[in-house]
């Protein structure tokens, strides 16, 4: 009996209409509970769909490890190769770094061309281990003139990888991985700032090459849509759906960097876009999800299909309600855009206190910005003795060179007054896509020694003269502490995303700014010194961010890993309705991943003391329970977070609000430990 399904139905790289969702071929490829049962006993047992057999896991304390008596013997491993699409698709882990130490793998010509091309994401990306935030694989295997391990472990690396190349691979890997207890991860391209992608002892479902694209030009949709719509493979990457759009002379909302994953995490997270001032977030213009589940089962989510999975998989986090295949969403026309670009350094503007000044002064433009469609990426750093304000790019859709000057010409006037030299850079593109092409270059991967968090600021922060003045003094704060700010001026409401009724995170629909803070630590820190480092990223230098902005949240994708209260953070008042979805198709936790909806329940026992996948994934000892926001009413006044109940379930995280940690007296006196050791 043949193990999988063939459907039917055909798929071709461009249809004009579409009235029936149509599969990719390798979504017609399926594993069926008529194969499993022909299977004998015991292979049965491992392959089911979920209901037919318990699941190993559920009588055991933690997923089971390398060298667990109730691991999967290389007898079973087998098996699992067996029942995938080719006997190559089952891979067992080896770091590309392996080459650069004593073993069989070393090679000192591979390991200087890999070491010469580690900050390239497209290392990471097109690898099935690797991830952009290496800090979180533990650093058992980095190049070693990047940091030096002294040999190569797999730590926080997963044990096994698929390398899925259709439905029944996946299937293949959920239910193997619930009946035999085993830990399981998912990567696409291993972008989220925390590490999601990873995971020592565990099964990884790589959805990397699934690189089908389809364009139709009139797509007639259950929800009332139509119009020109894309479907693609989860491995379709920012570049790839930017480029086939092009084609077609329409755009997608999709993400910033070249190399992001848009069908994974990125549209599961609730990802930002070049275009959300325009179109709000990519999650917004979904119209349907093929997805296989933590059952094993390959579903098909749409507005009139399992609607709770497709409330959830639009915003409420990646690795979680299942692992997509495929994704379809709303194109529309093409644009032209212009850009500006510009650089002020402190050294040539007269000193840090006037450079201030002119940081100052951008911070009255943010709500302006965003009211005329402008979405603007920037940096705040560090230059050697002085400070850099690099506006990558004022990114400007359906905007002329000469609304482009308009906009700006107020800035340009004050700082004139300012005595300031201002000299912007400005182009005009003909379309969407060479604009983004030029104007957002290769973001590298993440070093060895820097932690991130985030906040989103709201509209309201920016809409008085004392607003701006305490926004303004939390960031520059950060960035006079030792940080890194990287900043994006965005507004992607509600109303510019059509009024979707998804699980985007709800701080977004008010936010106009998405601020990250990077902070770093010596190479050679102890664990003890980067979890100082750590420590005061979160409660003290993020904190005050939080202070100046009550009720509102973080982006999952970009935030701190040590995010306190993250539930509220991430979802807001969503959360609840996000946890009810989860524990009604993942009940036994198949899917696990850090400040992932229902991820309470478990965490990574870390061998080192850091917050990190180098560790078994266990069950939490403690009951986890809400509890009541320690903080005080706040000396900012209106700008006070309220008392809310909220979940805390951080082992690396202290409660970061005391009586009095919101004064601005008390943070100052706090923000040298921010971010040095």
């Amino acid at each position: 009996m043949s193990r999988y399904f063939v459907s039917l139905l055909l798929a071709t790289s461009l249809l004009p209409t579409c009235q029936a969702r149509s599969l990719f071929t390798f979504e017609r490829m399926q594993l069926t509970k008529e194969y499993v049962q022909s299977l004998p006993a015991e292979d049965a047992k491992l392959f089911a769909f979920a209901n037919t057999f318990e699941a190993a896991a559920n009588k055991s304390r933690c997923r089971y490890f390398p060298g667990d008596g109730k691991w999967p013997s290389d007898k079973g491993w087998a098996k699992l190769a067996k029942q995938l699409t080719s006997t190559d698709t089952l891979i067992q882990t080896t770091p590309q770094a392996s080459v650069c130490y004593p073993g069989a793998n070393q090679n000192d010509a591979k390991c200087q061309q890999l070491t010469a091309s580690w900050s390239d994401s497209n290392t990471h990306v097109s690898d099935p281990t690797e991830i952009l935030s290496p800090i979180y694989t533990g650093l058992t295997c980095q190049p070693p003139s990047i940091y030096n391990s002294g040999n190569c472990t797999l730590g926080g690396y997963p044990s096994y990888v698929i390398n899925v190349k259709n439905v029944l691979d996946i299937q293949v890997a959920i239910n193997f991985a619930r009946n035999d207890g085993v830990r399981l991860v998912v990567k696409n391209t291993g972008h989220d700032f925390s590490g999601k992608s990873t995971g020592a002892g565990a099964l990884s479902i790589w959805t990397h090459n699934l690189k089908d694209i389809q364009y139709f030009d009139s797509y007639v949709d259950e929800s009332g849509y139509r119009g020109p719509a894309f479907k693609a493979g989860a491995g379709v990457q920012t570049s790839e759906l930017y480029k086939a759009a092009n084609d077609h002379g329409v755009v997608v909302v999709g993400g910033e960097g070249q190399t992001v994953g848009i069908m994974g995490g990125y549209i599961q997270g609730g990802g930002h876009s070049p275009l959300s001032s325009i179109y709000g977030m990519a999650a917004d213009h979904v119209l349907g999800v093929e997805m296989v589940a933590p059952t094993g089962e390959f579903l098909t989510l749409n507005s009139t299909s399992n609607t709770d999975l497709f409330y959830a998989v639009r915003g409420g986090g990646g690795s979680t309600f299942g692992v997509v295949t495929s994704v379809t969403v709303k194109a529309f026309k093409d644009m032209p855009v212009s850009a500006a670009s510009w650089s002020l350094d402190s050294t040539k503007v007269g000193g840090k206190d006037r450079f201030w000044l002119a940081v100052r002064a951008w911070v009255d433009r943010f709500n302006d910005n965003a009211d005329n469609g402008i979405y603007n990426y920037f940096q705040i750093m560090a230059n050697g003795t002085g400070l850099t304000f690099n506006m990558e790019s004022y990114f400007a859709p359906n905007k002329t060179t000469t609304d482009v000057n308009n906009l700006v010409r107020p800035y340009l006037n004050k700082l004139t007054s300012l005595n300031i030299p201002f000299s912007p850079k400005i182009t005009s593109y003909k379309g969407f896509y060479p604009a983004w092409q030029s104007e957002f270059p290769l973001e590298p991967s993440s070093d060895v020694q820097t932690a991130v968090g985030s906040r989103l600021f709201p509209r309201s922060n920016f809409a008085s003269e004392i607003g701006r003045n305490l926004t303004f003094g939390v960031l520059k704060d950060a960035v006079e502490a030792g940080g890194s700010l990287i900043a994006f001026n965005l507004a992607p409401t509600l109303a510019r995303g059509g009024n979707p009724d998804n699980a985007v995170n709800p701080a977004w629909r008010t936010a106009v700014l998405h601020a990250i803070v990077g902070c770093r630590w010596d190479v050679k820190a102890s664990a003890a010194d980067i979890m100082s480092v750590r420590r005061a990223l979160t409660n003290t230098t993020l904190e005050k961010w939080r202070g100046v902005t009550p009720g509102s949240g973080a982006y999952v994708n970009e935030a701190d890993r040590l995010e306190p209260n993250w539930q509220s953070s991430f979802w807001g008042d969503k959360y609840a309705k996000l946890l009810g979805i989860k524990q009604n198709w993942d009940p036994k936790d198949v899917l696990w991943a850090v400040n992932a909806v229902g991820s309470e329940g478990w965490v990574v026992e870390s061998v080192d003391g850091l917050p990190n996948e180098n560790g078994r994934l266990c069950r939490q000892t403690e009951k986890k329970a809400t509890h009541k926001d320690p903080c005080p009413t706040s000396s900012y006044q209106k700008f006070a977070p309220p008392s809310m109940e909220r979940y805390h379930s951080n082992p690396y995280v202290d409660h970061v609000c005391r009586p009095g940690a919101h004064s601005r007296q008390n943070l100052s006196s706090r923000v040298k430990t921010a971010c040095g050791v």
